[in-house]
């Protein structure tokens, strides 16, 4: 009697990381994608926050930081990443398929969270590309639209179709079972393109500055008294816009003194 094959032989763990399996895989363009995995129960993470994650390769973890797309109560997690042909992980991990393993930290950290922030009316977060990421995350958190009146979600990306979630957000959150009726009317989402036409064209620094972002959706100007800023993308925007609000009087909080605007320097680039 033949032997049955062998199944090929799952990769050794490193201690530091859980190994979960790819549930599925979605490609929004040539340049970033997103997927979801498996979650081991004894994983905690707050919204806004990041994990190691990546694969093994040669018998190593090949890892970086990835904020989790997925809220704290999702069962999986959820990750947004660039493809970058040449970057060490991301030229390997938009390749994966549903079934692979994944490496997921075990001990999950950032900058992006509400307890670092003093109390205010309008939370503000302040993306460009896959640095949306984290603010999935977090518009789906209900503590989120307890502790504010308004939550204003600014994405800013080069191409329409690089508006990653943007249908989610638009038609489906609203309907959304639990969190619909907290949301509504509290959460404003505002995508801009610079480089084709659309409905808000323009850098999200140069929207912030002139006020225009205000305007269009019916706010006061930025101020700390009353606006509580997130940043997540590039080093350019966060740079650019960090000096916008210090410029105004804002001040950045860490997790051991709360500010008026917190920003995440973990931003996956290759």
């Amino acid at each position: 009697m033949d032997a049955l094959p062998l199944a090929p032989a799952k990769p050794t763990i490193p201690p530091a990381f859980f190994g979960e399996t790819v549930t599925w895989v979605h490609h929004w363009t040539d340049r970033q994608f997103s997927f979801r995995c498996t979650r081991d129960p004894a994983l905690r993470f707050v919204a806004g926050q990041f994990a190691m994650i990546g694969l093994m390769v040669g018998g190593k973890p090949l890892v970086r930081a990835y904020s989790m797309v997925s809220p704290p109560w999702d069962e999986e997690l959820e990750f947004l990443s660039i493809k970058v042909q040449d970057g060490p992980l991301t030229s390997r991990l938009q390749h994966i398929k549903v079934g692979d393993t994944v490496l997921i930290g075990k001990k999950p950290t950032g900058t992006l969270l509400v307890e670092n922030l003093l109390p205010g009316k309008t939370l503000w977060m302040v993306s460009t590309g896959t640095g949306m990421a984290p603010f999935m995350s977090l518009i789906r958190e209900p503590e989120v639209y307890e502790k504010y009146e308004k939550v204003v979600l600014m994405h800013g990306v080069r191409e329409v179709k690089e508006l990653a979630y943007h249908d989610y957000i638009e038609r489906e959150l609203p309907e959304h079972e639990f969190l619909g009726e907290m949301l509504r009317g509290k959460l404003l989402y505002y995508p801009t393109v610079t480089r084709e036409p659309f409905r808000t064209q323009g850098r999200v620094t140069t929207l912030i500055e002139t006020g225009q972002v205000c305007a269009d959706l019916g706010l006061p100007p930025l101020s700390p008294e009353h606006d509580r800023v997130m940043l997540c993308g590039s080093e350019a925007m966060n740079a650019d816009v960090k000096a916008l609000l210090e410029a105004r009087g804002f001040v950045e909080g860490s997790n051991n003194e709360p500010g008026t605007y917190v920003l995440e320097k973990a931003f996956v680039t290759k």
